[in-house]
């Protein structure tokens, strides 16, 4: 009889070789300060190069997804999970030690349908230290704590899993999440003593103000998306987020 699995990791992987196994190993660190068993799952979309390889010679379960919308991506590997609890987490991104055994005593003490955890980026210059605040402040404010996303199969299952946008799909579901619990009697949080350690792979090949000029650049489309034209918008999602990895 095979062991009973108590939280699933899902991770979507576009193209991620260089990072899989560093993303692997952090959940696999967690895991070993978890007295419960923890399977971890890739879910290899679109890949080319050596992510499924790698993964499965690290003793991960590797799904495929062919969709480019990164909500389906994530809800391929929450349907085929096999936790009573799931945690999310981007392939370049890691988890420190007790990710996994505070997200489980949060849900069992019954008080939280789910939550988010805090972003801390993997090195700090002046402009990345102004996104950590800015990152601070709007959690601060909304509550809707994103980066690690966690709750029980059975409450994904209710909300329908991740909301289907290609972009913003966090925000959107934290808000699902907030709103469920809401309705359940419980509160959608963050983690206190662990945090997502944040990948800053695109600051290093674009620079650290990356995403201010991004904003500044594209303003006009930034504008137009919110308008409902959304063309120059997925044409910047894909140059930035789905299709990055297949140029650097």
């Amino acid at each position: 009889m095979s062991e009973k699995i108590h939280v699933s990791v899902v991770v979507p992987a576009h193209n991620e070789e260089k990072y899989v196994k560093r993303c692997i190993d952090s959940i696999k660190e967690s895991a070993s300060h978890f007295k419960g068993n923890v399977e971890i799952i890739i879910v290899c979309n679109r890949c080319t190069d050596k992510t499924e390889e790698i993964a499965r010679s690290n003793g991960a379960i590797v799904v495929t997804n062919e969709d480019h919308c990164i909500a389906k991506v994530r809800n391929t590997g929450i349907d085929s999970a096999k936790g009573k609890i799931i945690v999310t987490i981007d392939c370049d991104n890691r988890m420190t030690k007790g990710t996994i055994s505070e997200i489980y005593h949060l849900l069992k003490g019954g008080e939280y349908i789910g939550g988010g955890a805090p972003i801390r980026f993997e090195r700090y210059s002046f402009p990345l230290w102004c996104n950590d605040i800015m990152c601070r402040i709007s959690f601060a404010i909304t509550g809707l704590y994103s980066g690690i996303f966690w709750a029980t199969k059975e409450t994904f299952d209710s909300i329908g899993g991740f909301v289907d946008k290609k972009a913003m799909e966090d925000v959107a579901t934290a808000k699902v999440l907030k709103k469920y619990g809401k309705s359940k009697g419980k509160k959608y949080t963050t983690l206190r003593k662990n945090y997502l350690i944040n990948s800053t792979r695109k600051f290093d090949d674009l620079g650290d103000w990356l995403y201010f000029k991004l904003i500044v650049k594209n303003a006009g489309t930034l504008i137009k998306a919110a308008l409902g034209n959304t063309e120059g918008y997925d044409k910047l999602l894909d140059e930035m987020f789905y299709n990055y990895n297949d140029n650097h």
